[in-house]
């Protein structure tokens, strides 16, 4: 007989999580939902340092345990003191979220130099990369104490279907992030580490966007969206919390698309 059903609160309540770039937009609506749903979150950020320590203090007031940390994850040692500051602070890891990542810009084929597909890649790549080796043997000793953990990938519709005019180095680098989802949940599931990721379509209300997507490019776009709107970020931190509180559950290597019905796999 299966477990009983239970909610992602009581799923969660006490489970540790690090958020990749966790003060801002999706990151800030994810760090929020894991408090919400009692989990102990530690916020990375690269310049939000107010933001980060904002969500520390509705941490804290909300009774559970919070810290965040500056770094640039492009850089290894950043990675190795970032896993190991919230490992300090929260006794140990459970969840880890890799948030973190950019378009940069919008180039073509013959715009894109080499220097700016290794800034992207690097940015969406290799932090992923160096942050979850550091944390993959915590994540590791997690199962042993609490009977699993779970990692979660942000990924994005671009990564499934291309995006759109220049985001070419933007999307086969998110597409790899599906590709490094897919083989890590082959490697640590006899770990008892579950590894999935989400495709997030066009969500509203993010620097991302505002930088990015000119109104005009994002009307054009909800109007071939089946739901008829933009996506939010409470709208991804709610998928994200699911997948989190699946650390002991029968899902892993996958993908969960949130794009309104624009596209499924």
């Amino acid at each position: 007989m299966g477990k009983p059903l239970a909610d992602s609160r009581s799923r969660l309540q006490g489970k540790r999580a690090l958020v990749t770039a966790g003060a801002q937009g999706i990151g800030a609506a994810i760090s929020h939902a894991l408090i919400a749903a009692g989990c102990d979150v530690f916020v990375h950020f690269r310049s939000s340092v107010n933001e980060a320590e904002a969500i520390v203090a509705t941490a804290e007031a909300a009774g559970v345990h919070a810290g965040c940390w500056g770094a640039d994850l492009t850089v290894p040692a950043e990675c190795q003191a970032l896993v190991s500051a919230a490992v300090a602070r929260l006794g140990g890891l459970d969840i880890l979220i890799n948030n973190a990542g950019s378009l940069v810009g919008r180039k073509t084929l013959a715009e894109a130099e080499d220097a700016f597909w290794d800034e992207v890649f690097a940015l969406n790549v290799r932090s992923l990369r160096l942050v979850t080796r550091a944390a993959a043997p915590h994540l590791i000793a997690a199962v042993e104490t609490g009977g699993g953990a779970s990692i979660v990938n942000l990924s994005s519709l671009a990564g499934r279907k291309g995006g759109h005019a220049g985001s070419l180095v933007y999307s086969t680098a998110k597409g790899a992030v599906l590709t490094f989802t897919r083989a890590l949940a082959n490697e640590l599931g006899p770990r008892g580490v579950r590894v999935n990721a989400v495709a997030p379509g066009l969500i509203l209300g993010t620097s991302f966007h505002a930088t990015h997507t000119t109104p005009e490019s994002a009307r054009a776009t909800i109007a071939g969206i089946p739901l008829n709107r933009g996506g939010t970020p409470e709208d991804v931190a709610r998928a994200v919390l699911f997948l989190a509180g699946e650390y002991d559950g029968f899902i892993t290597g996958a993908t969960l698309d949130i794009n309104g019905g624009v596209y499924s796999a």
